[in-house]
Formats: C-alpha cells, sequence, structure tokens
C-alpha cells in the first residue's frame, strides 16, 4: 500500500484566526496572515481595489478549537490531512442581512446526501456522482445556504471523507478537471474555468478549481468552486438572476479556503 502524502504546513498560525470581510477582504490574523493577500496592492485583486466594490459584510470568524493533542489538518504530523475539529462550525457563516436557507440545515447540522446530489442536473449524473460519494466512503456533508439582499444564492457543502487522498480523488479526477467541472450543476449547461479568479488569491495546501457559466446565461448566471483541503471538499455554489457578481465569489472562496486551512 503506497503510503499517504504529507501535507506540509507552511504557515505558523495562532489559535485563533480572524476575518472581518467589511475592512480588508481576505484579511486575517497570525503569521502569514490571509496567505499573501496583504503583500499586495489593492488594486492587484478584485474585491480590494475600493471601499464600495460589491464585498458582503462577513461576521468576524472564529475557527473552532481542536480537541487536545489534535494537530491542525494541514500539518506536517497530521499525514491523513483529518480535520478534528466540528466540520459543522467550518462551514463560512452567513454575511449580514442574509436571509438562511433552512433546507442546508439538515438534522443536527448535517445534510442528508440526496440534498446536496439536488445542485447537479440530471438524474444520471445526481446517480453517478452519488455513487463516487458512495465508493469513497463519504463520511458526512455539513451545508449552509444564504440569499442576500441583491438575489444572490449561496450554497456551501462540506464532504468529509476518510483521508486527504480520497478527497483529492474524489475531487479530480472525479468530480472536476482543469477547465470544466465534470457535472453539469442546475441552471448552467457549459461552465469553464475562471481564468480572472485572481491566482494570487490561493491559499497554501487548498486547491482550488473555480469555474464559471458560459454565456448566454438562462434566468440565472451560476459560478462554481470545488476546495480540497486535507480530507474535506468543499463545493460552492452562487447564483443570481442576471448576471452573478465576481467579487462575491471570490471573497466567499477565499474565506472559506482560509476557514478550511
Amino acid at each position: 500500500m503506497a503510503p499517504v502524502p504529507v501535507r506540509k504546513d507552511r504557515r505558523v498560525l495562532r489559535a485563533v484566526l480572524r476575518w472581518t470581510a467589511a475592512t480588508v477582504v481576505f484579511a486575517a490574523v497570525g503569521t502569514s496572515v490571509a496567505y499573501g493577500i496583504t503583500r499586495m496592492d489593492r488594486t492587484d485583486v478584485p474585491g480590494l481595489a475600493t471601499e464600495s466594490d460589491g464585498r458582503w459584510d462577513y461576521p468576524t470568524i472564529t475557527r473552532p478549537p481542536l480537541p487536545s493533542g489534535s494537530p491542525r489538518p494541514l500539518a506536517e504530523s497530521n499525514r491523513t490531512g483529518t480535520h478534528y475539529a466540528d466540520l459543522r462550525r467550518l462551514v463560512l457563516p452567513a454575511p449580514k442581512d442574509a436571509h438562511i436557507d433552512p433546507a442546508l440545515r439538515g438534522a443536527d447540522g448535517w445534510l442528508a446526501t440526496k440534498t446536496f446530489l439536488a445542485e447537479y442536473a440530471t438524474r444520471d449524473d445526481r446517480e453517478t456522482v452519488g455513487q463516487q460519494l458512495t465508493d469513497n466512503g463519504l463520511r458526512h456533508i455539513a451545508a449552509r445556504g444564504w440569499t442576500t439582499p441583491d438575489g444572490t444564492h449561496t450554497r456551501i457543502y462540506l464532504l468529509q471523507f476518510d483521508s486527504v487522498t480520497v478527497a483529492d480523488e474524489v475531487n479530480s479526477p472525479g468530480l472536476t478537471s482543469y477547465n470544466m467541472p465534470n457535472y453539469a450543476v442546475r441552471g448552467a449547461e457549459r461552465m469553464m474555468a475562471d481564468d480572472r479568479f485572481p491566482g494570487r488569491a490561493a491559499v497554501d495546501d487548498v486547491t482550488r478549481h473555480a469555474y464559471d457559466e458560459i454565456k448566454p446565461y438562462g434566468a440565472e448566471q451560476v459560478r462554481q468552486a470545488y476546495l480540497s483541503a486535507g480530507d474535506t471538499l468543499a463545493v460552492i455554489v452562487q447564483s443570481r438572476k442576471g448576471t452573478a457578481k465576481a467579487v462575491p465569489f471570490q471573497q466567499t472562496v477565499v474565506l472559506q479556503s482560509q476557514l478550511l486551512g
């Protein structure tokens, strides 16, 4: 049996990280804050250019405590990439004034797999993805959804597996490829890699695939991202009638990446 790859922890982090997105979109407290974002000029990353660029007002975000003696998911000593913190507390909270989607609350915070699979457009794809999750030993799903006053509907799903190796395989080649997702989500039959997502907004050791719907859009424009971080795969979907704005999508993806890192 091949050894499980070691994920090197290249960050020195304090026990608590906080982000105040209303002031600095991707800011965090601790060494190597914001994974390099703060080392750039505001104009280098969409969303940092002006004070009125469409950023959402997220609450201060605190990472949940780890059980005593447990390593962080991307620490060198954590060879399986396990998130020992409660996964339900690792889902990004909704921004200010958002209306929470009760359908994604689940039972005791755990979402039924069929609810997640409903994101995919066709019955065949839902069955195929569902079988992949079963075959790879999906443990559980934590989720949150909301709609902001401008009509943007956001859904975040965290899928936890037994190891980083399994989560990476489900991510790619399972659900994603470089230039498009392998399975279409509802309302967006054709998507392509989002080449406008700022590369310098990457979070260390979190693999990101971001996609944007190809014109012509349907009733809504859809944006989507897959994040592989340790034993967990995050799936983020945003949609909005007319146009789904880029800045809130980028902001949401980076903050969720930091929370999982």
